[in-house]
This record gives structure tokens, sequence and C-alpha cells, in this order.
């Protein structure tokens, strides 16, 4: 089975221009006011404003001009992954994909309109062949129970892979090699969310990958602030657009990607999730659809 980076929770690919030389430093920040100007300050979270700790000095990061940032909202700031902050990375990520378990096996049948007719037609020949509305009744939740099972299997597997990858050094993966790099999310001295991205110099390419938020801390804008950080990113290094794949099944998903600027690009049923095996009971009660998204960020 092929272990390589994973993509489920968020891969984004960041096509870049013919020009990738290093920005002058006037250039960069009239890009980074362009940034501001696309994506207003986020809302303030409710409630008494406590003094942010003063961040340790750090060298200059390979995210944009002026290191962590302002935060996204008061007390959240985001900034480069340190090394000590490994294990707090990785059960974010950890947790987010196994959110995906449920929503994938029940929720997600609604994207499904096949799987939904067959699990109808398997129905309706049990009761043709059984007389019994009992176990009529009960098939469905037997198929359900198969969809979580299988969902689970496949998922799990899929986890298996990007712990034993990239998630199983992080330092080594993202923060090392050129045109990588790995934020986190910190509020109250705790990681709360994460982001990473990453070059592919044989194109010209960089992903956005392992994008997740602590879910007791959403709906504090902290997923936009990362996604913010990384089209910075784009734009500080001279990217033209930014192309985002998800296999996300909750709306609020692909929300957050439009309310960034991404436009939808179309959806594919056949995509294969690393962990797959492509058995036959697989194939019938598992399913993932792939979501494309782009944001253009100047004309090539």
């Amino acid at each position: 089975m092929h272990c390589g980076p994973p993509d489920m929770v968020c891969e984004t690919k960041i096509v870049a221009a013919e020009d990738h030389e290093a920005l002058p430093g006037a250039q960069k920040d009239a890009l980074l006011a362009a940034a501001g100007a696309m994506w207003p300050p986020l809302p303030a979270a409710p409630g008494p404003a406590a003094a942010p700790a003063a961040p340790p000095p750090s060298p200059q990061p390979r995210g944009g001009a002026g290191g962590a940032g302002p935060p996204a909202q008061r007390g959240v700031c985001i900034r480069e992954f340190r090394a000590a902050e490994q294990e707090a990375a990785r059960r974010i990520f950890y947790d987010g994909i196994l959110e995906r378990i449920p929503n994938t096996a029940f929720r997600g049948l609604r994207q499904h309109p096949r799987a939904q007719l067959l699990y109808a037609l398997l129905a309706a020949l049990c009761f043709a062949v059984t007389r019994s509305p009992l176990l009529t009744c009960l098939l469905p939740a037997a198929l359900l129970g198969l969809r979580y099972y299988y969902s689970r299997k496949v998922i799990l597997a899929y986890l298996e892979c990007a712990l034993h990858t990239d998630m199983a050094d992080i330092e080594q993966y993202y923060m090392k090699p050129p045109g990588s790099c790995f934020w986190v999310a910190v509020l109250d001295g705790n990681v709360v969310g994460i982001v990473a991205a990453r070059a592919h110099e044989e194109d010209n390419t960089v992903e956005l990958l392992r994008m997740s938020v602590d879910s007791r801390f959403r709906g504090k804008g902290i997923a936009k602030a990362l996604g913010r950080k990384v089209l910075e990113f784009a734009l500080v290094h001279n990217y033209s657009a930014v192309v985002l794949g998800t296999t996300a099944v909750k709306v609020a998903a692909h929300k957050l990607y439009e309310s960034l600027g991404f436009r939808h690009m179309g959806a594919s049923d056949h995509y294969v999730l690393p962990g797959m095996t492509l058995s036959l009971a697989e194939r019938l009660f598992f399913q993932v659809r792939y979501h494309r998204y782009r944001l253009q960020l100047r004309e090539e």
C-alpha cells in the first residue's frame, strides 16, 4: 500500500508564476497590504481582552513578512511550528481525521445517489425474498453499520500512513526543506490549530496540507487565520494561484474556502484515498467526493 503524504483534511497547490525570484521588501509590503484588503480583519472574540505574552525572539519566518503577524483574534497567534509541539500537532490532526468517520459513513451518503439507489434495491430484494417487514426494516440499519465499519477501516489506515510519513517528524519534513513550512495557532500557550505548506520544485508548486483546528476552539476564526497565513506565503513568494482539494463533507469547511476567495472548480467521485484497498465491499460501503477549489492571486 502506498503511504505517501496523504491529503484527506486539506490539500492545496499554489501554482507558481514564471518569475519566482524573491520580492523586494517594498513590494512584499505592498502585497501584504493587498492581502489585508482582500481578507478584512476577523472580529475579536467576545469577553475581556487578555494581553498576549510577547513571543520569544526567533529568526525571520519563511511564512511572510512580519513574523507571526497580527493574531486572527485577541489572544490567538499564528506562528511557525517548534519541535516541542510535535505531539500537540499530531493530536489535533488525529482528532480532526477521526471526526471524518461518522461524517463519511452517514452524512456523506447524501452525496452519492447511486449508493442510495443500490441500498433501496437491496431493501426491495430483501422484502421480495423474505416477505418479512421486520427484516426489510432492519436492512437499512445493517447497511449503515457496514458503512461505518468500512469508513473506520479506511480512515484508520489513512491515519496510519500519515502518522508514519510527514506527521512522524514535522520538523524534518516541513521546517528544514526550502519552500516548506508548518504553522501553529496558539491560544493561551496551547496549540489549537495547524496548517502546513510544502514546495514541489519540479513543477514550482506548493501544497497546503494538514489544516485542522481543535474542536473546542472552532467558530473563533482560527481556521480562516491559518488559511490566510498560507495565502500571504503565496503572495510574498510570488505564486500566482492557490488550488485546493478536499474530501470534507461538512458544509462549514466549504464555506470557509469560499470566504477566503476560493472558487469551486468541480468534484470527482473517483478519488482514491491513501489506505483504500478498492475491494468490492469497500466500493459498496465507502465513498468520498473530492472537491477542487482555486484562488487566483494574480494574472499569469
